[in-house]
């Protein structure tokens, strides 16, 4: 039976795909892409030969269903995206909710995503988190974060790294410069970096550097014993 397979892809070195993958893609009759430019780099170097067919954010409301019925007819399709896995701030959600009301399988190979290497290796709790993605870049954006500062969980964010000062400065002067943070980006990438410190810390250093790349910024949860403190104090 023919189907949906959401496939992960490097998110730098590309070494981190997987065989499954690799499988799933060269037996995949249409091979669903961000841009076509970018993933044709991946295929070549894998020698995959699928037809790529360019779904993205801006036409993914008007060919959810023209792949849908590929899948119907027996075409077997992958969904990939620019890097990482599909759906995770990135297209895909629509078409596998497409799939799944149709009564289409889906399914969804392990693999690369920016933000596992991320919490783990910041140092912080990764037992409990919660993943925000990329937050508003403009209305909405402080409303976001100050309903963020009593979180206990480990708080995971994705910024541009022409946002990414903006966002530790927000984030200092909401939750506060002493709380402990984590800024990674270039993840498996030659020029990977991880820096850690508290949030005021995290401000200075990146105001003073140019960075480029994806970045994912992991923050402390707010401490509980710190709100008993508060409350008692008021």
């Amino acid at each position: 039976m023919a189907k949906l397979v959401v496939v992960p892809t490097p998110i730098g070195n590309l070494e981190d795909i997987t065989f499954r993958a690799l499988r799933v893609l060269k037996e995949a009759t249409l091979i669903l892409c961000e841009d076509t430019r970018t993933s044709g780099v991946l295929m070549k170097h894998f020698d995959i030969h699928g037809q790529l067919w360019s779904h993205h954010k801006f036409n993914e409301h008007r060919t959810v269903d023209s792949v849908a019925e590929r899948i119907e007819a027996g075409q077997n399709v992958a969904l990939i995206s620019d890097a990482g896995t599909p759906a995770i701030s990135d297209p895909g959600f629509l078409l596998i909710r497409t799939c799944i009301e149709k009564g289409i399988e889906v399914e969804c190979l392990p693999g690369a995503t920016a933000f596992v290497p991320a919490l783990v290796a910041s140092g912080l709790p990764c037992d409990r988190f919660i993943f925000e993605g990329f937050l508003p870049q403009k209305k909405g954006r402080n409303k976001r974060i100050t309903a963020l500062a009593l979180e206990e969980r480990t708080i995971v964010f994705y910024e541009s790294p022409f946002r990414l000062v903006k966002l530790l400065e927000q984030l200092t002067a909401i939750f506060g410069g002493e709380r402990r943070a984590s800024v990674s980006r270039e993840i498996s990438k030659m020029f990977e970096e991880t820096k850690r410190g508290t949030l005021l810390d995290l401000t200075e250093y990146f105001s003073k550097k140019t960075v480029k790349g994806e970045i994912v910024v992991v923050v402390e949860g707010f401490n509980s014993k710190e709100r008993v403190e508060v409350e008692e104090e008021e």
